[in-house]
């Protein structure tokens, strides 16, 4: 099978984390035999589009490709410039939720073969979904390779960072305001807030692997990869129920999966903040939602597509609840 994926949302010299984890599906897809996947990548921004669409048609005329796959909503709309193969768009979250590029992301849903989403919650966004359309839930998943359970000690030697401090990661950029670094201020305390704020993605490990825990009190995710990585390296970790994170944190001790509340956000990172190496048993609940595992998804939606421009496809679909055990802004940047 050979296909061809298109995004906006890939690393860079410039911007090595952007589109980390399309990458890191990327990889997975060409580790599976039979499968040979093509990358055509674009800058963000809209003056874009009209460029790469041009590109596509100059660079693939004549090339045959069993499926193209976009990755980012609006990105779909240039990979349609290529004719003669099944179309699939992943959405990631901002795509669909931002006012303005929403709008023009979901009007590209009904001209693709199969719409997908990285998460059973955010596919609610899509009209019709699971009802009057099928729509597949297709991860990117978690790299196991790269986020793994380190040495708190020498991560934190890493960075300069007090061996016996107290130390909290807020997983994103502060600048961001759906990720409500305010409420991460509220419950760190004495405790030292870290962030992740232009850090090159191998060092990200690293940063998790320092906290005494993680704290994620979005309004919302596309996915919430942050709370598989924290659990693919057994740190604590706590989030607001957005995206993934009430699937995959429900039965995991030491987690804790609820709205803001900073009272009991507090009583449920102060044993982590107490302990001297505080871990949980998250690593195997990672495990089910592996960028190999989910790339596999993906290949398995790709193989009901091939030979099937138009009409329903088979492909891992949208239910209102996924469990973990089934796992599978403007800007593109979520995770």
């Amino acid at each position: 099978m050979r296909a061809l994926v298109v995004t906006n949302m890939y690393p860079t010299a410039a911007r090595p984390a952007l589109g980390r984890f399309v990458q890191d599906q990327m990889e997975a897809l060409r580790r599976i035999d039979g499968i040979e996947v093509e990358l055509f990548a674009f800058p963000p921004g809209m003056r874009s589009y009209p460029r790469a669409a041009r590109e596509l048609r100059r660079r693939f005329r004549g090339e045959r490709f069993d499926v193209i796959h976009a990755h980012f909503g609006l990105t779909a709309w240039p990979a349609l410039a290529l004719r003669g193969a099944p179309h699939v768009v992943t959405f990631h979250g901002t795509d669909l939720a931002h006012p303005r590029s929403g709008r023009l992301s979901r009007a590209v849903v009904p001209l693709v073969t199969l719409a997908a989403t990285v998460s059973a919650t955010l596919a609610e966004l899509i009209p019709g979904a699971g009802v009057r359309r099928r729509v597949a839930v297709l991860p990117c998943g978690v790299d196991l390779g790269r986020f793994r359970p380190l040495p708190r000690r020498a991560a934190r030697e890493r960075f300069g960072l007090d061996p016996d401090g107290r130390y909290l990661l807020f997983p994103a950029s502060p600048a961001r305001p759906e990720k409500r670094v305010d409420r991460a201020r509220e419950v760190a305390g004495e405790a030292t807030l870290l962030s992740l704020d232009d850090v090159p993605p191998d060092e990200v490990p690293l940063w998790v692997n320092a906290a005494n825990a993680v704290v994620i009190p979005s309004e919302r995710e596309g996915l919430g990869l942050a709370v598989l990585e924290a659990l693919a390296c057994d740190v604590p970790v706590v989030s607001t129920p957005v995206g993934i994170a009430p699937q995959v944190l429900e039965g995991v001790a030491g987690t804790l999966c609820a709205p803001f509340d900073r009272d009991a956000w507090s009583a449920a990172l102060a044993p982590h903040l107490a302990a001297a190496d505080p871990r949980v048993a998250g690593r195997a609940r990672a495990d089910l939602f592996s960028a190999d595992r989910m790339a596999r998804r993906v290949a398995i939606a790709w193989a009901a597509l091939a030979g099937q421009a138009e009409g329903p496809v088979g492909a891992p679909a949208y239910t209102p609840r996924l469990g973990a055990a089934e796992a599978g802004n403007a800007a593109p940047t979520d995770r």
